[in-house]
């Protein structure tokens, strides 16, 4: 089989048994709007503290984005270390509860597609049909609870660790930033470490993404499974640069889709009356976004999933060869 043949149908496979177990998607989705909402009440609480306590302009510290909100609320908390301590505990417990409910259902939609992928035969090359992917799904409530509850404290650990990269790895952004800033660097500069560092959160996140798998797939620790993702990326490293680059692509246009449709809603907004139904159709495009990204996310950890159990079976045969082979025997030595 072609290395481009290969590629389709891995990609296929995956997008299929995303489709067959359509009830993670709306699971995982919902985590990640409650995580989001449990960051943003602390937040909006910040910026009426800092309009109570401080006097502040609440108008001038509201923003679209949650990032430049949390950033203008900080900053005016800053001449006030106990107010700005007290926001800080806020918002660090709100985070730490919303990660650990994204761990936990991350941990049961990972056993969910781990077994649709393992008893599911070659979706990929039969005929579509909707009985076929409807014996596909794996998904029910109580596997779904069961796996997540076995699985959730090593996705904890392992989210942990995902967490100290990120705040070491924006650390060390941020101070060579500044260093290229006092430096006076140009913007090329700024704008080669922005995207080294971009890159680097790639792989992390990817290497993350491979690690939770193999725990689930093998049912191993997360040190093992570690040893086990390095063996497997350099295994089989095309194959998944290329799944990869797919799932990174789409990504990129429905990016750049959501994009257009956010600015053609902000222009309806000008219209008189017809501006009035802006907000439920933000809110309906807010929901379909979430949805399709969570989508593009399970179908790419069902072709990663395809692609491990192809290697873990290829390595397993071979080394069942390897035992299989007779020994030589040098001329004019007895066999033992």
């Amino acid at each position: 089989m072609s290395h481009g043949h290969l590629l389709k149908s891995t990609v296929k496979r995956g997008a299929l048994l995303a489709a067959a177990n359509w009830p993670l998607t709306l699971v995982q989705a919902t985590a990640e709007m409650l995580f989001k909402l449990v960051i943003a009440v602390p937040l909006l609480g910040g910026i009426f503290l800092v309009a109570l306590v401080l006097g502040a302009d609440p108008d001038g510290l509201l923003s679209p984005d949650w990032r430049e909100m949390a950033a203008a609320t900080v900053a005016a908390l800053l001449s006030h270390p106990v107010v700005l301590v007290a926001f800080l505990l806020a918002v660090g417990v709100a985070a730490i509860g919303g990660s650990l409910l994204v761990y936990l259902v991350k941990a049961g939609a990972v056993a969910v597609m781990v077994k649709a992928e393992r008893d599911t035969d070659a979706i990929e090359t039969a005929p579509l049909q909707l009985d076929h992917l409807a014996r596909t799904s794996r998904f029910s409530v109580d596997m779904f609870i069961g796996s997540a509850r076995a699985l959730f404290p090593r996705y904890t650990r392992l989210g942990l660790m995902l967490t100290a990269m990120y705040l070491a790895s924006g650390a060390a952004y941020f101070a060579l930033l500044m260093a290229s800033r006092t430096a006076g660097e140009s913007w090329a500069v700024a704008a080669l470490l922005t995207a080294v560092f971009v890159c680097w959160i790639t792989a992390i996140n990817l290497l993350y993404l491979l690690t939770q798998l193999v725990v689930a797939a093998d049912d191993c620790s997360v040190a093992t499974a570690a040893r086990r993702v390095v063996s497997f990326l350099r295994r089989d490293w095309q194959r998944l640069s290329g799944v990869f680059t797919v799932v990174f692509v789409v990504v990129i246009v429905a990016t750049g889709v959501s994009f257009v449709a956010a600015g053609l809603l902000g222009l309806i907004a000008f219209v008189p009356f017809v501006g009035l139904a802006v907000l439920p159709l933000q809110l309906l495009a807010w929901l379909f976004r979430a949805l399709v990204f969570e989508y593009i996310g399970l179908t790419s950890m069902g072709a990663y999933l395809s692609l491990y159990r192809r290697a873990s079976a290829d390595l397993a045969e071979e080394s069942l060869h390897d035992r299989l082979q007779p020994v030589s025997v040098p001329h004019g030595a007895s066999a033992p």
